[in-house]
């Protein structure tokens, strides 16, 4: 007997003789002549309808809801389900791993792409550890900031994560996005090991090696935030030239680079130009100052300094060698003067 006609026997209903064989139809309904079961499946009489009583129905009503509730929050603890939230209420990783960009030409082109098609792939957030009713980006800054700009909410997963985990969930979706230039990975592996995560979830954050870690905290060390944040993230520059950039930086002339990073001309080029200016500036070496030439008397003493540029000599003399001789000099510069110009005629 199948389970059905099991179900139909306990409940007092006869098998349906189109689902039940008629071996079936004879064991349910011993007493029933063969004629019934042709009967039957000639023209099979409609079902019985079943009525609940209004109690039984209100209580499967309620199960169903709570039952539906608790799916719904389960899928959210767990980060299945896609919530909209208002961006207000949502604030930044507590490690930065972007370089802001003010002139950022790709912001612009989301923002538009989000108003025509809306927000395809939803954020990733945590409940604030510290502020009840507040989120706390895992990834997906710029499309929160996009949706801010668009004044609507935010399609966001919420998930209850760790710090560690909030970290490593940040770094491997932008990792697998690819999207962070190489002194962004630089500064957020430093500011990581800033914040005292060990080198494990350091690597496992940034999909790199021990050696390669190293590498890129010790340029992000090298590189002075003021000059990085002129500079902005520069995806077109890679590991050698911020490498390079970073130790000339070093014994560049910072007024020189005050006075470049402070003009406006500089300010509205975009951040790869920028790069670009500030590598060049540090790149020129500054003029070295001549050395300075001793000039001696016949018995070999030091009297006097000589220092010569490109349109001045300048010309002092040792007091405690040969007193008086400076004054004695420029008492004479008038005849010296026109000695000279009587040379040349």
């Amino acid at each position: 007997m199948s389970r059905k006609t099991n179900l139909d026997a306990l409940f007092g209903r006869r098998p349906d003789p189109k689902s039940a064989g008629e071996g079936e139809f004879a064991a349910a309904n011993p007493t029933a002549p063969k004629a019934e079961f042709a009967a039957a499946n000639q023209s099979p009489a409609p079902p019985v309808e079943r009525r609940r009583s209004s109690a039984i129905g209100a209580m499967s009503s309620t199960l169903r809801g709570l039952a539906a509730q608790a799916d719904a929050a389960a899928a959210l603890q767990t980060g299945v389900s896609v919530v909209e939230l208002d961006t207000a209420l949502i604030d930044d990783s507590f490690i930065a791993d972007r370089v802001a960009d003010a002139n950022d030409p790709s912001l612009t082109m989301l923002v538009e792409s989000v108003r025509e098609s809306g927000q395809q792939v939803p954020v990733l957030v945590r409940p604030h550890p510290t502020a009840e009713g507040r989120y706390q980006i895992a990834y997906g800054r710029r499309r929160t900031r996009a949706a801010r700009i668009l004044e609507r909410p935010v399609r966001a997963v919420i998930r209850p994560l760790t710090d560690a985990e909030l970290v490593v969930a940040q770094g491997k979706e932008n990792l697998e996005r690819r999207d962070l230039s190489f002194i962004e990975r630089a500064f957020f592996a430093l500011r990581l090991e800033q914040h005292g995560f060990p080198r494990e979830t350091i690597t496992s954050a940034m999909g790199v090696g021990k050696g390669d870690l190293s590498s890129l905290i010790s340029v992000a060390k090298t590189v002075p935030e003021d000059v990085l944040a002129a500079i902005g993230p520069a995806p077109a520059a890679g590991r050698p030239r911020w490498r390079d950039l970073a130790e000339r930086v070093q014994s560049a002339d910072r007024r020189v680079l005050t006075a470049l990073v402070g003009d406006p001309a500089f300010q509205a080029k975009g951040t790869d130009e920028r790069f670009a200016a500030v590598y060049a500036a540090v790149a020129q070496k500054p003029e070295r100052k001549p050395r300075a030439k001793m000039w001696k008397d016949a018995e070999g003493r030091k009297i006097a300094r000589v220092e010569r540029s490109a349109d001045r000599v300048a010309l002092s003399f040792d007091e405690t060698v040969e007193p008086g001789l400076a004054d004695y000099v420029l008492d004479r510069l008038p005849e010296i003067l026109a000695a000279y110009r009587a040379s040349k005629d």
